[in-house]
């Protein structure tokens, strides 16, 4: 397993504007891609990371510390969830290099005091235009489909089957990929196929199924059930790779194993927290969101920390950051 804390890392800039970096050293450092930082153009911004052009066919990835609800970002941040997601997604990365490669160039760059531990430099790839989503366990979407006609998306499944239950083996369940603020929608392997074409659809789904398997085996050995999880795959120099993020708190369903109940929907290491306390309060899922108080977001943040702890057995106390910004957010200028 890798000592995260024997890594070197940089220390020299800070965040200025959505498109810009301004460096504060004395000597401008050089940035990924062998360019000064204020070269660096912000291509996009997400609901929770924040892309960058670094050149040479390479993106920088920045995870920052917002957090969505019901696809509605919040006006808090949940201090250290960038870290946590980068860490975990980098722990993933490593352990199914053997199943499909990933679009890691640099676990590590040189980066501005606001994202050490957040960032990551990758390679640009040509994304599928669809959500590649396998689910081993009866919940969410999945269990009120199962209960309106007994199927996962399309996939027929024994009748009687109760909520948070283990499906006989796991089912890939493909959706499209909303513009951020809409939906994504399931759709059936045939709609899938039509979108990406037959022959990669058949690998996407294989792959998908085996990244699964692999790491819900691993999971469970420390007492962690996945769920479900959604794979980013994208197409590099002509082969399917691994993007943005993997496994994380975000695209996954994580459960404490000791604590499944069937017919129930279990506790889970996520933004539970956050969600409970919306509904608690009828809001329409519009926006604005509702403020969080601070023992929610306290709770939410520790529940991130805990899941990568839990699940790589290592202290996140040594991922590079510690005393970081709690929102990796660019800030606008005053």
């Amino acid at each position: 397993m890798r000592a995260w804390n024997s890594l070197r890392f940089a220390r020299w800039a800070r965040i200025v504007a959505p498109d810009e970096v301004v460096c504060v050293h004395p000597t401008p450092p050089t940035a990924p891609g062998g360019r000064s930082l204020t070269e660096l153009k912000h291509i996009y911004r997400g609901k929770v990371r924040d892309i960058y052009d670094a050149g040479d066919g390479n993106l920088l990835f920045v995870a920052s510390d917002r957090l969505s609800v019901f696809d509605i970002v919040l006006g808090e941040t949940v201090p250290e969830k960038g870290r946590a997601l980068t860490a975990i997604s980098a722990f993933w990365f490593d352990e199914l290099a053997g199943v499909l490669p990933n679009h890691v160039v640099d676990q590590f760059p040189d980066v501005p005091d606001e994202w050490e531990g957040r960032a990551t430099l990758a390679r640009r790839a040509d994304m599928l235009k669809i959500e590649c989503i396998v689910r081993g366990y009866l919940s969410g979407t999945a269990w009120q489909e199962y209960k309106r006609s007994g199927t996962v998306c399309g996939v027929q499944l024994p009748a009687g089957m109760q909520e948070s239950e283990k499906l006989p083996r796991p089912v890939f369940t493909p959706s499209t990929k909303a513009e951020q603020g809409e939906h994504d929608e399931n759709i059936n392997f045939e709609d899938a196929a039509a979108i990406v074409g037959r022959e990669m659809f058949d690998l996407v789904r294989e792959v998908s199924v085996e990244l699964y398997r692999m790491a819900s085996e691993l999971a469970l050995t420390k007492g962690v059930v996945i769920a479900d999880t959604k794979f980013e795959l994208g197409v590099i120099d002509g082969e399917l790779h691994i993007c943005d993020e993997v496994l994380t708190m975000d695209s996954s369903r994580f459960w404490p194993a000791d604590q499944v109940t069937l017919g129930a929907t279990p506790p889970s290491y996520d933004k539970q927290p956050v969600r409970d306390y919306a509904a608690s309060l009828g809001w329409d899922k519009t926006a604005p969101a509702p403020k969080m108080p601070e023992d929610v977001i306290a709770a939410t943040s520790a529940r991130y920390i805990q899941a990568y702890q839990t699940i790589t057995g290592l202290p996140f106390s040594d991922w590079p950051g510690r005393g970081s910004r709690s929102s990796a957010s660019p800030t606008t200028r005053p």
